[in-house]
């Protein structure tokens, strides 16, 4: 590895409108959103609604930034639970607040989809959008820990 990584910029798509203001622990499947893309995008969008569900890359944008992270956490702060890697966890924490959801979509207006069960707060930066494709985007032979499907 090289000794130093390098540099990346980002570039929003488009931003998340919902009525969640603060992060929701539960509840985030019955959410309906709008995700209103860069209108110089629109024509990117097209044949997009063709499909039922999309997966939605965001920037958590409201985290503290340059704060040190643990490497070793309890998943979902649950004590009960094995110390394990913050990349064998769903924490919001993480060195890049990189979010991804696979969301139902309901519909497409121009440059505006609304979706359901996007766990983003109003005003979240999207940064890529892309198709679900079954098959593809699911593993047939997929595992996981114990410890996860406890919870």
């Amino acid at each position: 590895m090289p000794n130093e990584l390098p540099a990346m910029s980002l570039k929003a798509i488009g931003v998340v409108s919902n009525d969640v203001k603060q992060p929701l622990r539960h509840g985030w499947r019955e959410v309906v959103s709008e995700i209103t893309v860069d209108s110089e995008l629109t024509e990117a969008l097209d044949s997009l609604d063709e499909f039922s569900h999309i997966i939605v890359l965001y920037w958590m944008h409201q985290l503290p930034e340059g704060r040190k992270l643990p490497l070793k956490v309890h998943p979902m702060g649950n004590q009960e639970l094995p110390l394990v890697g913050r990349f064998a966890t769903r924490s919001p924490s993480r060195p890049n607040p990189v979010g991804q959801a696979t969301v139902e979509l309901l519909g497409r207006r121009g440059n505006v989809l609304k979706v359901k069960g996007l766990d983003a707060i109003d005003g979240t930066p999207v940064i890529d959008i892309k198709p679900y494709i079954t098959g593809y985007d699911s593993a047939p032979d997929a595992k996981a820990p114990k410890w996860m499907s406890n919870h």
